[in-house]
């Protein structure tokens, strides 16, 4: 478990990188407002120091333990507290547990695997002239609110020239051969997607009405362009999703396509066949008072008359339209 800390206010910015709580409690007395940050949540002992230091509710310590919760917002009175899912940096096809806890002073986050979205919320902390140093704990969860959300739209953009990929393989039929797997895989990738985004709409609009009282009224349009970007997030899957449907089914009908055409071939072929198929079995009864059988011509005869029924069959196919 590594606790990393960055207290700032107007003396600046001071960060601890690996720290101990003794040290928090520390910075806290000459921050303005602290954010601690813990990666992994193995480590019953360290969770239970903060939580002494923060007064942290112990139901809430629970959920952060447990990290398969579902993404919600409930006010514990001196703290609010946030769980949602972030997209894991080392693997955007899965998310991984964020929570946080949002104080007057402070704002704690927890998440499970190394690797975050947060680089530049921390580069506009260390930024002087930035807004992050001269507001508040509310303006800093805000940030790493907004952070988690965008952090889904590269994702995205990726999830979408997959498909277009996908797309071009199944009008190239040569290459289509993975590409029921491929649109597998993409369907598995949105839903994981839209079970993390989803929960967001409703934990966005609970922040918007303003309901966790740890948020000022100055955060309050922030929070609505957070909420914007959640529910452009949810169209964005939804039309994935849409057309990693009908993908498949262009897929199929080009499958059926191509099945269609070997069968009229093989109709065709079968068709010519038929009259040729008429003349030799006629003449291949024996009997003994057939003229043919006995003339020098009869076999050429019948070679050319087979060759102009099958030419005239085929230009009749060819005038219907069917070659």
């Amino acid at each position: 478990m590594l606790v990393n800390a960055i207290g700032f206010g107007r003396g600046g910015v001071v960060e601890k990188q690996q720290t101990q709580v003794t040290d928090i409690a520390a910075l806290r007395r000459t921050s303005g407002v602290v954010w601690i940050d813990v990666t992994g949540v193995g480590e019953v002992e360290v969770l239970r120091a903060l939580g002494e230091e923060f007064g942290l509710h112990r139901l809430a310590l629970e959920d952060v333990v447990n990290v398969h919760q579902r993404a919600k917002v409930e006010d514990y009175g001196e703290h609010a507290f946030i769980i949602l899912r972030m997209v894991d940096s080392t693997n955007t096809a899965e998310t991984e547990q964020f929570a946080m806890f949002v104080g007057p002073d402070f704002v704690l986050t927890f998440q499970e695997r190394p690797g975050d979205c947060f680089e530049m919320v921390r580069h506009r902390l260390r930024d002087a002239s930035g807004q992050l140093q001269k507001r508040g704990s509310d303006y800093l969860a805000y940030a790493l609110l907004d952070a988690v959300v965008d952090a889904y739209f590269p994702v995205l953009e990726r999830m979408d020239e997959r498909l277009e990929a996908i797309e071009l393989e199944i009008l190239d039929s040569k290459e289509a051969a993975n590409a029921v797997p491929d649109l597998h895989a993409a369907r598995r990738g949105l839903l994981e997607l839209r079970r993390a985004v989803w929960p967001l709409r409703e934990l966005t609009s609970t922040l918007v009405r303003g309901e966790p009282r740890h948020f000022s009224s100055d955060v309050q349009p922030y929070l609505r362009d957070v909420h914007d970007h959640v529910v452009q997030l949810l169209d964005l899957l939804e039309n994935y999703r849409e057309m990693t449907s009908s993908l498949l089914d262009l897929h199929l009908s080009t499958v059926n396509h191509r099945l269609n055409e070997v069968m009229k071939l093989l109709t065709v072929i079968s068709t010519i066949f038929i009259p040729l198929t008429f003349l030799v079995g006629v003449y291949g009864m024996n009997f003994d008072w057939m003229p043919e059988l006995r003339v020098w011509w009869g076999y050429p005869i019948c070679i050319v008359v087979m060759l102009t029924i099958s030419l005239c069959m085929l230009r009749w196919f060819r005038r219907r339209g069917w070659l």
